[in-house]
């Protein structure tokens, strides 16, 4: 009898751990407790990160986070995780509970210093985490359909983003052991000087077999998990091996705005219509060179003036201003009273390397003036004022 009813709780324990539905409802349900639905104000936009031992996630979260324009400290989820059983799985490379991570990471993000927006270092990591993070996400695309129209701002659109840093399992282990013998050097000088501050060293950075565990257990239980997710929110898959700089320029790539996904609904269709700028770029330098042929097939008279006009007008004040790499050409040219030849001359300059932008001025000039009735008779004199931009030269040399 005793021991039917002290399997009972072992058995209980093992469902909350491994059931995200009832993991995610217990947490959710306790805040609304303690807090009040109405509260549960998440940030708009939030980050999850999470990458290979040893890809850089601390390295590129301030990168990340200057390209975002977020200026609230990332949550990391170690950081969370002071308990002295969490230290202790977390140092043998294991993870901890999922119910306690998710509630730390939940009552984190709830702080109002994350509204606009948060990166989240290390969750979800498994799949029961994983499964609470949709299901956060459909809590909050719930208030916030509930509440459309009433409060302002009071539950906005959230979105998420899945990022995951990934380098293969060798240059993992080399850079965690690399880490953890620059952190002891580290440390001893502070000891020694008393200057700066104690780096933390993990203990699966000490050890090959231990890191090469730590990576395995991300491989296999959280990059599986995590590609759960590519089909829900927006995934970030980024190459992390190689040059910071090649690592940023990636990172630059994945994080381009995405307005269908960033959007509210309303305010989407209204704007969706017009073109992306990207789309835009990629035939332009084909439609450049057909206008250009265009001009000298169609209308080889205007295009011969305007090309003359440039090289003996224009690029002698633009050799002028080689240094700061921009000029202003003032021309008063009648050639320029047809749309077409300024086109022309934007394109020639195009072509050429340079962004040129024509201001037209209309100025009412007098031209004749009648004494017996005062009338004053004036002519229209347009003055084109084009803005040409071009790479300034560096004309100091670094010895």
């Amino acid at each position: 009898m005793n021991s039917s009813h002290s399997s009972t709780p072992p058995q209980v324990q093992d469902l909350e751990v491994k059931d995200p539905n009832i993991i995610f409802e217990r947490v959710w349900s306790q805040l609304v407790e303690e807090i009040g639905q109405e509260k549960l104000v998440f940030p708009k936009e939030i980050f999850w990160l999470n990458g290979s031992p040893g890809a850089g996630k601390g390295t590129n979260t301030k990168f990340i986070m200057d390209l975002r324009d977020l200026i609230a400290e990332p949550i990391t989820v170690s950081q969370l995780l002071k308990s002295p059983e969490a230290q202790k799985r977390m140092d043998a490379g294991l993870l901890v509970g999922d119910r306690e991570v998710t509630e730390l990471v939940f009552r984190r993000l709830l702080d109002p210093e994350y509204q606009h927006g948060a990166i989240v270092d290390g969750f979800p990591r498994t799949k029961v985490q994983v499964e609470c993070v949709k299901q956060l996400y459909a809590q909050l695309d719930a208030l916030h359909q509930k509440n459309l129209g009433k409060v302002k701002g009071s539950f906005p659109k959230c979105r998420f983003h899945i990022i995951v840093l990934f380098i293969d399992e060798g240059e993992s282990v080399k850079r965690q052991l690399i880490r953890g013998r620059q952190a002891i050097v580290h440390n001893e000088k502070v000891r020694e000087s008393g200057v700066g501050k104690i780096k933390e060293v993990r203990k699966t950075d000490l050890n090959e077999d231990a890191a090469r565990g730590r990576y395995r257990t991300f491989k296999e239980i959280t990059y599986h998990a995590l590609r759960e997710l590519q089909e829900v929110f927006h995934y970030h898959y980024i190459d992390a091996q190689g040059s910071l700089k090649e690592v940023q320029d990636r990172i630059i790539e994945e994080l381009h705005y995405q307005s269908s996904l960033e959007l509210d609904e309303d305010t989407y269709r209204r704007v969706g219509g017009l073109p992306i700028a990207s789309s835009m770029s990629i035939h332009a330098r084909q439609e450049l060179v057909d206008r250009l042929d265009s001009y000298e097939e169609e209308n080889s008279e205007l295009f011969a003036k305007v090309v003359d006009d440039i090289r003996s007008y224009f690029m002698p004040i633009i050799k002028r201003h080689a240094i700061s790499g921009m000029a202003l050409v003032n021309t008063e040219n009648e050639l320029y009273r047809n749309d077409v030849a300024i086109a022309m001359l934007i394109d020639v300059f195009s072509e050429r390397g340079f962004h040129a932008v024509v201001d037209i001025r209309k100025v009412s000039v007098p031209v004749k003036f009648d004494l017996q009735t005062g009338d004053i008779q004036l002519r229209e004199k347009r003055i084109y004022r084009v803005r040409i931009n071009f790479g300034g030269a560096d004309i100091r040399k670094r010895r």
